[in-house]
C-alpha cells in the first residue's frame, strides 16, 4: 500500500489469544512509521504478539506519552536530557533516516534538481517563487527549469520531520534562524499545511509546482521526485542510506547525555545535510511494567533482527556498541516500584 493512503495511519497487528497481555501501544512520529510497520508484521509474525502505532507526528507522540495514554512516545526531536528529568522519562535512537526535499516538476526526474540550504531557506521563506530564479538555476545548469510557481508544501501537525527540516535551514540561513526558527511546529511564511509525512507526499504528488520535505522512504515508497543537495563541504550528494550513513558516523552516542543528538549539517564529503535520528519515549517508572516490559522486548528483537529491513528502507541501523549501550540504559534506569529491571516484569 502506498505511504501517501495512509494519513492518520495506525499499525495494528495483535494476538487474538493474549492481545490483552502483550499488545504494545505507541504514538508519536511518521519519520519511522514505514520500519515500525516493516518491524511490527515481522514481530507479529515471529511471536504472536503485536504493535498498535499511531502514526500522529512527534508533536503528538510527546503529548500522549506525557498523558501516560500510550506504553511509549516517538519523537525525531530528541528531548532534551534537563525535560527528560522534569517528567521522568528516558530516551533512546532506534534508526537514522534523511528528510529529503522532493518536487513536482515536469520532465525533472529524481537526482537532476539540486538545491543548497540558503536556497532551499529562501524557497521556503517565499523570497524565491518561480522555478527559473537565477539562484536555482545557478545551481542547475545542465536543466531546464520552468518558470512555474513554486507552491511551497509543509507539515500542518507537531512534527521531528519538521524539526530536523528547520534544524538545518536555521544553521545555514540567518534570515531562516531569526525570522522562523527550529522546531516541531513554526510559523511558517508561506505554503499549504498537510499532516504527516503522509499528508505532504500526497500534496507534492497532486500538485505541479510543488515542494516539499518528507522521509526518504516515503519519497521512494511514492515514487516521489528526490532533490540533491550541496552539503557543509560544498559536495552535491544523493540522499541515500550511504549519505544517512556518513552523516551518522559523525555521532558520538557515547558522551552525549540521553542520546541527545542532532544529525543535521554534518561535516563530512559524503554526509547528507538533513538527516536525523528518532528516538523512544518511555517512563524511567512505567505505570504498567507489563507493558513496558513488552515495549522494550519488540525494541531489543528490532535491533538485533531488524536491521535488514531497515537497510531496505534506506534507514541506518544503530552500531552494536550503540545498541549495547542502550540496553544498558534500560537495566540501571528502567526500574519497576519495587526496583527490578522493567525488561523482566511480567
Amino acid at each position: 500500500m502506498l505511504l501517501k493512503t495512509l494519513i492518520g495511519a495506525t499499525i495494528v497487528a495483535a494476538s487474538v489469544t493474549s492481545a490483552a497481555a502483550a499488545d504494545i501501544s505507541g504514538a508519536g512520529a511518521t519519520f519511522p512509521y514505514p520500519i515500525y510497520a516493516k518491524w511490527a508484521d515481522m514481530y507479529k509474525k515471529e511471536t504472536g504478539n503485536g504493535l498498535n502505532y499511531q502514526s500522529i507526528g512527534s508533536g503528538g507522540g510527546i503529548k500522549q506519552i506525557k498523558a501516560k495514554t500510550v506504553t511509549f512516545g516517538a519523537s525525531d526531536m530528541p528531548l532534551k536530557p534537563a525535560d527528560l528529568k522534569e517528567v521522568g522519562l528516558v530516551q533512546f535512537p532506534t534508526v537514522v533516516g534523511g528528510d529529503v526535499p522532493v518536487v513536482n516538476l515536469d520532465g525533472v526526474k529524481a537526482g537532476e534538481l539540486v538545491l543548497d540550504g540558503p536556497t532551499l531557506a529562501q524557497i521556503f521563506l517565499g523570497a524565491i517563487t518561480k522555478w527559473d530564479d537565477p539562484a536555482i538555476a545557478k545551481l542547475n545548469s545542465g536543466v531546464k527549469l520552468p518558470s512555474t510557481p513554486i507552491v511551497v508544501v509543509h507539515r500542518s501537525d507537531g512534527s521531528g520531520t519538521t524539526f530536523i527540516f528547520t534544524d538545518y535551514l536555521s544553521k545555514v540561513s540567518p534570515d531562516w534562524k531569526s525570522k522562523v526558527g527550529a522546531s516541531t511546529a513554526v510559523e511558517w511564511p508561506v505554503g499549504l499545511g498537510s499532516k504527516g509525512n503522509e499528508g505532504v507526499a500526497n500534496n507534492v504528488t497532486q500538485t505541479k509546482g510543488a515542494i516539499g520535505y518528507v522521509e526518504y522512504a516515503y519519497a521512494l515508497q511514492n515514487k516521489m521526485t528526490s532533490v540533491d543537495m550541496m552539503n557543509a563541504d560544498g559536495k552535491k550528494v544523493a540522499p541515500d542510506s550511504a549519505s544517512f550513513q556518513a552523516a551518522a558516523g559523525n555521532a558520538d552516542w557515547a558522551k552525549s547525555d540521553s542520546y541527545y543528538v542532532i544529525l543535521t549539517n554534518q561535516p563530512g564529503a559524503a554526509s547528507w545535510p538533513i538527516a536525523g535520528a528518532t528516538f523512544i519515549l518511555m517512563y524511567k517508572q512505567p505505570v504498567d511494567a507489563a507493558a513496558a516490559s513488552e515495549a522494550l522486548k519488540f525494541f531489543n528483537w528490532a535491533y538485533a533482527n531488524g536491521a535488514k529491513a531497515a537497510e531496505e528502507l534506506n534507514y541506518v541501523p544503530l552500531p552494536a556498541p550503540v545498541v549495547a549501550q542502550i540496553q544498558k540504559t534500560w537495566a540501571t534506569e528502567m526500574k519497576t516500584a519495587d526496583g527490578k529491571p522493567v525488561l523482566m516484569a511480567k
